[in-house]
């Protein structure tokens, strides 16, 4: 039986669409904005985790270091227990914390 992880934040949140809206005038529009503030979280989120990760690793891999490295089993599990980037992204976004404009032709 396979595990499942559980955390205390649930992965699905029902979202007003209107709410989504209401900054943009067009839902698509937004979950664009939503999506792409999501991308620079995760890479920034990304880029932390492997600057931290390279810290403790070693340019010689042994079986032992490879399976007691707690460090980075502490480390990869914080990172593992942090809200989704597109939460993140859409919370800041409902609280009109993101800035945007759109291109004109």
């Amino acid at each position: 039986m396979a595990k499942y992880r559980v955390t205390s934040v649930p992965s699905i949140i029902p979202r007003d669409i209107k709410k989504l809206s209401e900054q943009t005038g067009n839902l698509y529009a937004s979950v664009s904005i939503i999506s792409r503030r999501s991308s620079q979280i995760s890479s920034k989120i990304k880029e932390e985790l492997v600057e931290k990760l390279n810290d403790f690793s070693s340019n010689v891999d042994s079986f032992e270091e490879i399976h007691e490295n707690r460090e980075q089993i502490e480390i990869s599990r914080y990172y593992e227990k942090l809200p989704k980037p597109t939460s993140v992204a859409t919370d800041e976004f409902l609280e009109f914390k993101l800035k945007f404009g759109f291109k004109e032709d």
